[in-house]
């Protein structure tokens, strides 16, 4: 099901899109989306309320990566909304954007690791500051907490924009777009499929094998 509230004939319907988005080799993809998103480090993670079924957004740490960058890590208490929200409903979305506009959206599902051994090896000092030590030798903050878990997003599709010129080149091109009705080409908007995300994941697989 689609929605549309006029017809354009041959013409763009949005003109922006057509004129900014690139398609790259798949590995320019990659890389430039986890190169982003390693520079943002902080993103929203959204996720279904099991109660009414809203959509909620967190402020969240980019913790670590895995399978080549695009599986992404964040730490979590295990006791918070967000984990009830991940056990009713696993899909999310983790969006990242900076001060300039550039932008990126990751859809996936997300798993809640309570592995120890995986908890210890992605552990941060810091995070006894967020769970505080409750003084009962077991809930201290430390790598052993309980309450201290790993949201792992594996992805499945994303979307980012990335400026393609300058700060100065971009007002060139808006002002010459808003006197001529031309969408300016001002970022590189690119698409990337499950399919795609598939093949990079083995393809960082096959590396890591050979390494």
């Amino acid at each position: 099901m689609s929605f549309s509230n006029t017809d354009t004939g041959d013409k763009p319907a949005d003109p922006y899109k057509a004129v900014n988005k690139t398609d790259p080799e798949l590995k320019e993809k990659i890389d430039d989306l986890v190169n982003f998103i390693e520079t943002c480090k902080y993103g929203m993670m959204t996720t279904r309320i099991a109660s009414s079924g809203l959509l909620v957004s967190r402020c969240m740490a980019l913790a670590n990566k895995e399978g080549g960058g695009i599986d992404l890590l964040f730490h979590t208490n295990t006791e918070s909304g967000k984990t009830d929200d991940l056990k009713s409903d696993p899909k999310i979305n983790m969006a990242f954007l900076d001060g300039e506009g550039q932008w990126a959206s990751v859809s996936g599902e997300a798993s809640i690791i309570t592995d120890r051994e995986f908890v210890r090896k992605y552990y941060a000092p810091t995070l006894k500051a967020w769970l505080g030590d409750l003084g009962d030798g077991k809930h201290d903050g430390g790598p052993e907490d309980p309450r201290i878990g790993v949201i792992k997003i594996h992805a499945k599709t994303a979307t980012y924009a990335i400026s393609s010129r300058s700060m100065i080149g971009k007002g060139v091109q808006i002002a010459k777009g808003t006197v001529t009705g031309q969408a300016p080409d001002v970022n590189k908007l690119r698409e990337i499929t499950e399919e795609e995300l598939s093949q990079s994941f083995l393809d960082a697989r096959i590396t890591n094998e050979k390494q």
